[in-house]
């Protein structure tokens, strides 16, 4: 594993500093060895998370990290609106490409297509790797109907909401029931959780629309015919609701031939995420979000909601209990805060489908 610190400065903790948060709770390519984050610094990563101390500090500078941590790479920590390299961020990659670091980073833009950085790389050996950059066309794979044959269950984490938990909900429940003997294979649909380690995924925002299904759907076979779980669990994407993403949760849902679907929501959240400075557009009900997923489910053959995953965003623990048993005796459907409580309820659930 390389030694990895990771540049979210002035975003660690927030949703734009996503990349950042996911990497920082869970790893298995990169060992995370700092976040520079000057607004921070001083503090551990995990408590600034999870209020949890985890031995991850958080330093100023990029000096600071590299003589106190020695890195051998450096990670964007930030998923920006737009996917955009934050101007703000061009000095601090200038500096660690000149001191021999190599460079990963999930954003729209290719650090490896950008004149400076990709010249400054090749003068100083160093790698700039661009996790969300898709294969070529002529490499790439079209709807096939293939998921739906498979002789396991197919589970899709999705939510209300962009950066509501759905990627780390999707990696707990997959440790979980793996712990439980419920054999079960994670697919990542974006940048961070290919960073984080996942062996199947796609970078899935990034495919031109004509394959995302097909793209989705061939790592979803991939992962079964190599691993052949009981249970392949599929990291979400945005929301069905969601104005501002056209393609990215119906493109899970024709790809993975939903057995059952996990739902994640923020009841504290008035607005979307990301878009709250420029379209204050309000979060939809937990009802109305169940309604349309089983709806575009159906042409997997009426795949349910089977969970409801409570992410705590701006909510006291009373507050968290008071919701569960509210939402269910509502919906009748299981809910769990995931980091809080853990999935138990969830690996149960699923447990009687298998």
């Amino acid at each position: 594993m390389e030694r990895a610190v990771i540049l979210c400065d002035g975003y660690f903790g927030q949703n734009t500093g996503k990349t950042a948060n996911g990497l920082v709770r869970y790893s298995k390519r990169y060992e995370i060895v700092g976040v520079i984050d000057h607004t921070k610094a001083g503090r551990d990563a995990g408590e600034v998370l999870d209020g949890k101390a985890n031995g991850i500090p958080i330093v100023a500078s990029l000096k600071e990290a590299t003589v106190r941590l020695a890195p051998h790479t450096l990670i964007v920590g930030v998923a920006t609106f737009g996917g955009y390299i934050p101007q703000e961020y061009r000095p601090i990659l200038r500096e660690a490409i000149e001191g021999g670091l190599s460079i990963v980073a999930g954003l729209h833009e290719y650090l490896s297509e950008d004149p400076e950085f990709a010249t400054l790389a090749e003068a100083h050996g160093v790698r700039l790797v661009d996790v969300r950059k898709p294969k070529p066309i002529r490499e790439s794979k079209q709807f096939s109907d293939l998921s739906r044959k498979l002789p396991c269950l197919r589970i899709p984490v999705l939510g209300t909401d962009g950066a509501i938990g759905k990627r780390t909900t999707a990696l707990l429940l997959t440790d979980a029931l793996n712990e439980k003997g419920i054999s079960a294979t994670f697919v990542a649909t974006g940048q961070t959780g290919l960073m984080q380690g996942s062996a199947y995924g796609v970078p899935l925002d990034s495919i031109k629309g004509d394959f995302m299904v097909g793209e989705l759907e061939s790592e979803i076979v991939r992962a079964y015919e190599e691993t052949k779980p009981k249970v392949v669990i599929v990291e979400g994407q945005g929301s069905i609701s969601h104005p501002a993403y056209v393609c990215g949760t119906r493109a899970i849902i024709n790809a993975s031939m939903p057995s059952g679907m996990l739902m994640m929501h923020a009841p504290a959240r008035a607005t979307r995420s990301f878009w709250r400075d420029v379209v204050a557009w309000p979060m939809p009900t937990v009802g109305d979000e169940i309604e349309w997923l089983e709806f575009f489910a159906r042409i997997a053959g009426n795949g349910k909601v089977l969970g409801i995953g409570i992410n705590h965003e701006n909510m006291t623990r009373d507050e968290v209990e008071q919701t569960v048993q509210s939402y269910e005796t509502k919906y009748r459907l299981p809910t769990a805060d995931p980091l809080w409580h853990g999935c138990g309820k969830f690996v149960d659930r699923i447990r009687r489908m298998t």
